[in-house]
């Protein structure tokens, strides 16, 4: 049966620490000097994009590139989709033609549809439920940086509705993760919602209101953006209700304790969910984890083209 990256949900907490294992593998090699593999040679990947993006197209090319295979990247209004064929055409179409396709979406029901019309791999480049390339390489460099995934305390500040969060929060969960979240009442994730998502629950879930609360005594402080692409009407909304008090400020990474690790997605809005300072600060993981992310996109690539086929 096909397998597919959609959600971390779908995946067991052994699948995803072989994930791990396979990217450090791939990072170990490259360090070495070997960049190019051949596990995909003569395969190819169509990636599809809706939204803008930097470290996903960039990673996810390359990844596909050093594995011996091609990545063709096609805007939404590049293809047919952008002219209304429905999702379930482009994917049946594609598979003929491609090894995987990897898209990156506004709606997370489309990637499941064209999940139910392929037949091959289909992954998450984020949709607005999950971005499950970006947790896998946060708990890389968590492996990394503090040795252990296993009983860390991750607090994120700022919007625990949004997709980073989720993926977070889920993978964290099967990991034995301590995850706490500081978000205003409006934007608290569903908390049953999440331990349902993740399954096999090894970690807890805290919800906060207070982030001081939240990150006192924390190994890693991580936030995202408030506002996420396609959430642009809400801007001035949200930001009113998240700043300043939600802002990681080196007063509230200080709360954490001196070892602690400041962790963001990116791209960050430096004065916006982030100060300057901290991001700069020897306190920072954000370009290891962005480094990262080229070699989970290689270890999701072996899982689901060449050791599940």
């Amino acid at each position: 049966m096909t397998r597919h990256l959609l959600c971390l949900s779908d995946f067991s907490r052994e699948e995803i620490l072989k994930l791990i294992e396979l990217a450090l593998e791939y990072k170990r090699l490259r360090q070495r000097g070997v960049r190019l593999t051949r596990e995909l040679e003569g395969r190819s990947v169509a990636m599809i994009f809706e939204k803008p993006s930097t470290r996903t197209r960039a990673s996810f090319a390359v990844a596909v590139y050093e594995m011996g295979g091609q990545p063709f990247v096609y805007g939404k209004d590049e293809l047919q989709l952008g002219r209304g064929e429905p999702v379930r055409d482009t994917a049946r179409t594609l598979s003929r033609y491609h090894d995987a396709i990897a898209a990156r979406v506004f709606k997370h029901k489309n990637l499941e549809e064209m999940a139910a019309f392929s037949s091959v791999p289909v992954i998450n480049l984020l949709s607005d439920k999950a971005h499950p390339l970006q947790a896998l390489a946060d708990y890389m460099t968590i492996l990394e940086k503090l040795g252990r995934i296993e009983g860390v305390k991750l607090a994120f500040v700022g919007d625990g509705t949004n997709n980073v969060f989720r993926s977070l929060a889920v993978a964290g969960l099967k990991l034995g993760v301590e995850v706490r979240v500081a978000s205003p009442p409006r934007y608290a994730p569903d908390k049953g919602e999440l331990e349902r998502l993740a399954g096999e629950v090894r970690g807890c879930l805290k919800v906060f209101e207070d982030p001081v609360e939240a990150v006192r005594g924390a190994d890693v402080v991580y936030t995202d953006v408030f506002v996420s692409m396609g959430q642009e009407g809400e801007r001035e909304e949200k930001l009113k209700t998240f700043i300043p008090r939600y802002r990681v400020s080196k007063s509230l990474l200080e709360e954490a304790g001196k070892d602690v690790l400041f962790m963001h997605c990116l791209p960050a809005r430096r004065g916006e969910e982030v100060d300057d300072e901290v991001i700069e600060s020897g306190a920072s993981v954000v370009f290891d984890q962005a480094e990262n992310r080229l070699y989970t996109s290689k270890a999701v690539l072996r899982f689901l083209l060449v050791d599940t086929r």
